[in-house]
């Protein structure tokens, strides 16, 4: 007799009342019934790796250093957390891959994200998505918040900058695009990316640390609004011990007014210009093809010329380097305004190093996707981008400051997937909160060193005056 068979097996479901134990009990999978699947959302964290970060900004004080800086119009009962706490789990989520305020309904009894939002998330849960909404397009977006919120990136960097002081300065700036979707305020078709978008402007330093983002809207040139994040930067560092200040850019910003800035600043830099053709008159003799057979290796020329532009108040240097290509018909040709006083060779390889800055501008895309700018108000999307700004920040200081070196080529988003996203079971006493930690990708031996190095960034305690 063939016994008749029911799908699911019987063995997918828990026994007893369906109403009380069956919502608590262990789920069973079918391929192997001593299995059993529990839940335990206040108990067990999928980013257990957020505490070595909250380590590093302990240590910097960096997410500390916005007390002076926001202010706080709340009253009654909406000023449970601090505005600290909210902007750390702010930045900490977005850190850990969480995109948005909705995110909060469950990262609010996470108990990795408790400790790094810190206060009276501790020991209660953190903000709700309800608080964390207000918090970032009503507190945030008050015109003296925003514009702290906006320094806030170059405060981070001057705060890494007393326990890794440089002699040498490097500004990248470029432009990126954030695509939109519906009628966001503020966005608009541009033409150069072929679709309905935000364009924000970014300026970094040599070692991939945001100094300053604005967002703008969707049709400006690349280059518009320029001296809104490049002045405040500069300033910054106009007074510090600082030897070499350089400055990199592309076409878009091969405008008279930037160089006479950069010039009075006493900065050096190296700038793309677009081609035109007098320039070509006058290199027209590189541009004759070589004769022979082309070899497997480019056959490149470097000169460089004094050029006026009719905007221009005086004749400037200009770089220009040629480039044969095996199979192509004409030479590439690339002009680069200078005020170095290096060989033409040295002054390309310099400029074609700010290709790190559109890989940064990747990094922030792909790892915190920075470009997803949702909110329907220009001003909440500002602070967006602000905050995105600020995990980027803190992500790039681990990885620039902490890791060591058998893992320092690891990308931002190496370091979500493999350091952030660690699961820990934690076990609470009378005393200690223990996060039992998973050891698959990053070992017991890995953290610690990483936790040594954050240590070792300590500033000693100041010496009191007895004079």
């Amino acid at each position: 007799r063939v016994k008749s068979r029911c799908w699911p097996p019987p063995a997918t479901f828990s026994r007893g009342n369906p109403m009380g134990e069956a919502k608590n009990s262990a789920l069973r999978l079918s391929f192997e019934r001593r299995l059993g699947l529990e839940f335990h959302g206040a108990k067990v964290t999928s980013d257990a790796g957020l505490l070595a970060y909250r380590e590093l900004d302990e240590v910097l004080g960096l997410t500390k250093a916005a007390e002076g800086f926001l202010s706080d119009s709340r009253t009654g009962r909406n000023t449970r957390h601090s505005l600290t706490a909210l902007l750390r789990q702010s930045v900490y989520s977005r850190l850990a891959g969480y995109k948005d305020t909705n995110d909060a309904e469950r990262l609010c009894v996470d108990p990795a994200m408790r400790q790094v939002v810190g206060g009276r998330a501790t020991d209660h849960t953190a903000a709700s998505t309800s608080q964390m909404s207000r918090f970032e397009t009503q507190t945030l977006t008050r015109p003296p918040n925003l514009k702290a919120l906006s320094d806030l990136p170059g405060v981070l960097v001057d705060r890494v900058r007393k326990r890794k002081p440089i002699r040498k300065l490097i500004l990248d700036m470029d432009s990126s695009v954030s695509p939109t979707h519906g009628e966001q305020e503020g966005s608009s078709y541009n033409g150069h990316f072929g679709c309905t978008c935000y364009h924000p402007l970014f300026c970094f330093n040599q070692f991939g640390d945001l100094e300053r983002a604005l967002l703008r809207n969707g049709k400006v040139h690349s280059a518009d609004h320029w001296r809104s994040v490049l002045e405040p930067v500069v300033a910054r560092y106009r007074h510090k011990n600082i030897i070499r200040r350089f400055f990199r850019g592309d076409a878009a910003f091969a405008k008279p007014e930037v160089y006479r800035y950069l010039e009075a600043e006493g900065y050096s830099y190296a700038i793309r210009l677009p081609a035109n053709a007098i320039l070509y008159r006058d290199i027209d003799y590189l541009l004759t093809r070589p004769v022979g057979r082309p070899p497997k290796r480019p056959i490149v020329f470097h000169h460089s010329v004094l050029y006026q532009a009719a905007s221009w108040e005086k004749p400037r240097r200009v770089v220009v380097k040629v480039e044969w290509r095996q199979g192509q018909l004409f030479a590439e040709v690339s002009f680069i305004v200078t005020n170095l006083r290096w060989r033409e060779d040295n002054v390309v390889r310099f400029y074609n190093q700010r290709g790190t800055a559109e890989q940064w501008i990747k990094e922030g895309k792909y790892a915190l996707n920075w470009t997803r700018l949702s909110c329907h108000g220009f001003q909440d999307n500002q602070v967006r981008l602000q905050l995105f700004a600020l995990s980027y920040n803190l992500a790039n200081f681990l990885r620039r400051l902490a890791l060591p070196r058998a893992v320092k080529h690891w990308s931002l988003t190496t370091l979500r997937e493999k350091l952030i996203k660690i699961g820990a079971k934690v076990v609470a006493h009378a005393r200690y909160v223990t996060f039992q930690m998973a050891e698959v990708a990053v070992s017991r031996q890995l953290f610690r060193a990483i936790l040594e190095r954050i240590r070792r960034l300590w500033l000693p305690p100041p010496v009191p005056d007895t004079g």
